[in-house]
């Protein structure tokens, strides 16, 4: 196996490195609110945006779209200028992108801000995770607490985001969500000016590897799948309550990273980083194995548990076996491979749910991702045998 590059990083450069990663996150975290209510607020409010229903569900597949198309430029971009510069333009556009969902209505218009923001969540994502990933020592408690500091944002985003909303308005609540996502200007200064790794020459063209394979069966199944079906299924365990249900799931999600993504980091640096993300597989797997048999609410909280606890996860086994240049290249390509799944995800739970029972599709998703994450194991103990 080849392993993480050695380091005798002393004390000051590891705080440095453990600097750096806090405020990629938290600049992440200023600007990610806009996104995620958003998620929340167009669906219910289609017609105040000026779009109907099935362009608001467009809308909010464009960012991933762009960002498949999109993370290999941005990635380059940021091999280049470094982290302070791409975060810096990449507030800003996110900024921009979420004043226009309160300003501008109809879809051409609304689909340029989601295509704008796509490719600032590319940037910022990329720098979060390479940031986390940038020392050796103390990876993936880095990275586990750097997507706790992520999760703050979203979270209470959206708790104040629906309570305002019945106030001054679903629009509205952008404008005041656009000028938080400025205040990350505040903290992009300090991120490091110099390019971080020089850039890595690499076929255009390749196919995935056993983590790029597990990290689209993960956004196929537990961002798309999982996420839509559970809306499906709590609709008709509890009709009355159905959006209220929905709504406390997203809050939770981002509730059980920001609480659990720092465990699962914590206990990745103790047992290592690829042994945590293949438990926490299997046991979404199990997870989704309870949703399909009618454990629904067990199943539901199970995955959420153990998605807050893996979320932290990939980068640092991407990591481990691409070093120097090698590394942000394997972060994008993670990155881009869990958009596609979790593009295809809403779409395959939408064609299967009405035609297939629950214990079938649950059963073949969990399958499906325990496989894979065995797969993950296998190549990592061929790495380590070799």
């Amino acid at each position: 196996m080849t392993a993480a590059e050695p380091s005798n990083a002393g004390p000051e450069r590891l705080h440095s490195a453990d600097r750096q990663s806090n405020l990629a996150a938290l600049v992440l975290s200023l600007t990610l609110a806009g996104d995620v209510v958003l998620y929340l607020l167009l669906p219910l409010h289609a017609a105040s945006f000026g779009v109907s229903l099935p362009e608001a569900g467009a809308l909010l597949a464009a960012n991933r779209l762009v960002r498949i198309v999109g993370y290999g430029w941005v990635a380059r971009y940021f091999q280049r200028h470094g982290p302070r510069r791409t975060c810096t333009l990449a507030a800003i556009a996110a900024a921009v992108s979420t004043l226009g969902y309160g300003m501008l209505a109809g879809f051409l218009a609304l689909l340029a801000m989601r295509l704008l923001w796509g490719l600032a969540f590319a940037a910022m994502n990329i720098a979060t995770q390479v940031l986390a990933t940038a020392e050796p020592i103390a990876a993936a408690r880095r990275s586990g607490r750097s997507r706790a500091i992520v999760s703050v944002g979203p979270m209470v985003g959206l708790l104040a985001g629906a309570a305002a909303s019945e106030v001054i308005g679903p629009q509205s609540v952008f404008l005041l969500l656009g000028a938080i996502a400025f205040l990350a200007l505040l903290f992009t200064p300090k991120l490091s000016r110099g390019t971080p790794v020089p850039l890595a020459h690499r076929p255009r063209f390749a196919l995935p590897s056993r983590l790029d394979t597990w990290s689209f069966v993960q956004g196929l199944t537990l961002d798309g799948l999982f996420v839509i079906g559970l809306s499906v299924l709590a609709a008709n365990a509890v009709p009355q309550g159905a959006a209220l249900a929905a709504g406390a799931a997203l809050a939770l999600r981002y509730l059980t990273e920001m609480l659990l993504s720092p465990v699962g980091g914590a206990a990745a640096e103790r047992w290592g980083p690829v042994r945590m993300l293949v438990a926490c597989s299997l046991v979404c797997a199990l997870g989704l194995m309870l949703v399909g048999s009618g454990a629904l609410w067990v199943g539901a909280l199970t995955v959420v548990v153990m998605r807050g606890m893996l979320q932290p996860l990939p980068a640092p086994v991407a990591a481990l076996t691409h070093q120097g240049s090698a590394r942000v290249g394997a972060i994008a390509r993670v990155a881009t491979w869990r958009d596609l799944g979790a593009g295809i995800g809403p779409l395959a739970a939408g064609a299967l749910i009405p035609v297939l029972p629950a214990w079938a599709l649950y059963g073949a998703a969990a399958l499906l991702l325990g496989g894979v994450a065995g797969a993950v194991a296998t190549g990592a103990d061929a790495r380590r045998r070799g």
